[in-house]
């Protein structure tokens, strides 16, 4: 297992934006402009899904995997929540979506959409997709979970929100409709 330094403190409010970027201080804004409240926990950076399972522990929730995804002609866009633990079959969601072969999308791409960088992508991230071009999938094991837990655009922080929240207010706001999976 991979261990990170983490602060065990769960803050309710936002960080004071010294030394933090302007995306991720904007998702605090409008979770707040929303009323969405949240905890939020500070970490060394979690480059992937095995890196959370500390911050999971003191969350108390399964931090989701969150996957950006294209299709091979890379004209069709994806992001994929799943259960963090759950393994990923392309060939899977592949056919429930009716698409050609999925595969990772390009870093440039998940810049281009969504504002992020590899290792923090986060369905946080479709505030910055006003273009729509990303489809939003959700494995509906996710949604069995009264909570979800997600990077606010950053992977040095992770956020427990309830997924009632991000289905009632969060995606009206960017306007995006998930599409449910079962992988």
């Amino acid at each position: 297992m991979q261990s990170v330094k983490i602060d065990p403190t769960l803050y309710r409010t936002k960080p004071i934006k010294e030394n933090r970027p302007e995306t991720e201080m904007a998702i605090y804004d409008l979770l707040e402009k929303l009323d969405i409240p949240y905890y939020r926990l500070d970490h060394d950076e979690t480059p992937s899904i095995e890196f959370c399972f500390e911050v999971e522990k003191l969350l108390e929730i399964d931090i989701c995997k969150n996957l950006f995804l294209c299709n091979s002609q890379k004209t069709s866009f994806y992001l994929l929540m799943m259960p963090g633990r759950k393994k990923f079959r392309t060939k899977d969601l592949s056919r429930q979506i009716n698409s050609s072969r999925l595969s990772f999308a390009e870093a440039e791409d998940m810049e281009k959409y969504l504002k992020l960088k590899p290792g923090s992508v986060s369905v946080l991230g479709l505030v910055y997709d006003i273009r729509k071009s990303v489809q939003l999938l959700i494995d509906k094991e996710v949604l069995e979970s009264e909570y979800v837990g997600c990077h606010p655009c950053i992977n040095t922080s992770s956020l427990k929100i309830k997924t009632s929240d991000l289905l009632s207010k969060f995606l009206p706001y960017t306007g995006h409709e998930p599409l449910l999976v079962e992988l």
